[in-house]
């Protein structure tokens, strides 16, 4: 599927880099140039994220194409082929959900073992898991792999044991949960929801020079550290840290924390209207009083963020 030409895909490389929402010819563009060193594969996912669903490519300089999907938990094929543009065109067709795409090549299934037998979590672990799991779920910014670590480490030397959830039942827990959420998610429909609106805004102050970082480090303090690393030019900063996702979708807004990269306190004000002036017309309202001490606050919100992954 595409969105405004973009693919709804994640893709990831060797190198650890994340390519979100790109369009055909940049997918192209990365398996067209995989092949040396610390650059051998792409993974790509839809968006948003399903278990047991994805797409791969391994290429060594000088050999085949190895591309493999799954298109389910029992069904995983793969090809080897010579043209990396072959390639990316099934790739491209696997984005799309184009039917047949997967025709004219010669798959063969790739066995998976036995399946691994997965014990019940006891009552009293699995409530307080899934309780957590689901408040991340409810902020919207975490894949199933960082939940699964959150499920795995939520009780850890508590009154459970040293290690009451296994990451294979952190994993199903999860998975479980975050098809829950999918399926609330389609009575949203197409409707643009405030966090959507949200990110609009902070592309917006990105493309003109302000950094602008959703759901970024643990704290105010932390943020504030943290943020000159992503200042690549820009004159000022805007961000909302983790905690304050949880407190907007617990529906008590949200807390934007602002700044400018000179450290001075005009540049601070001037960037804080900045930010105020951009969410006008974004179907979303701003308080804030002209203080430059002072947080700017986006309520009310329905917060409604679609998962990814």
């Amino acid at each position: 599927m595409e969105i405004d030409g973009d693919l709804a895909i994640k893709v990831r490389t060797e190198n650890g880099r994340t390519h979100t929402r790109i369009r055909a010819a940049r997918l192209r563009e990365l398996v067209t140039r995989i092949g040396g060193a610390d650059d051998h594969f792409l993974v790509v996912q839809r968006i948003p994220d399903l278990p047991d669903v994805f797409a791969q490519v391994w290429h060594e300089e000088g050999g085949e194409y190895r591309l493999e999907y799954r298109a389910a938990a029992d069904a995983f094929f793969g090809t080897d082929l010579e043209d990396p543009h072959r390639v990316a065109d099934l790739m491209t067709g696997w984005a799309r959900q184009e039917a047949g795409w997967d025709a004219g090549v010669a798959w063969e299934p790739i066995g998976l073992g036995p399946e691994e037998d997965v014990a019940e979590l006891p009552d009293g672990v699995r409530q307080q898991v899934e309780r957590r799991v689901r408040e991340q779920l409810r902020c919207g910014y975490d894949s199933r792999r960082t939940l699964s670590e959150i499920a795995e480490d939520h009780l850890v030397g508590g009154e459970y044991g040293e290690r009451p959830v296994s990451p294979a039942q952190a994993r199903r827990l999860v998975d479980r949960l975050w098809l829950e959420r999918l399926a609330e998610q389609e009575s949203w429909g197409g409707d643009t929801t405030d966090p959507d609106r949200l990110t609009r805004v902070f592309e917006a102050l990105d493309s003109a020079g302000v950094t602008a970082r959703e759901n970024f480090a643990c704290c105010r303090g932390c943020g504030t550290a943290e943020i000159g690393a992503e200042r690549e030019g820009a004159r000022g900063f805007v961000f909302f840290h983790r905690q304050s996702t949880e407190a907007a979708a617990e529906g008590h807004g949200l807390m934007l924390h602002y700044g400018g990269f000179d450290g001075s306190e005009e540049t601070t004000t001037a960037v804080g209207h900045e930010v105020v002036a951009a969410f006008a017309g974004s179907g979303l309202s701003t308080e804030w009083d002209g203080d430059p001490g002072r947080a700017i606050a986006v309520a009310p919100l329905n917060w409604r963020k679609r998962l990814e992954g």
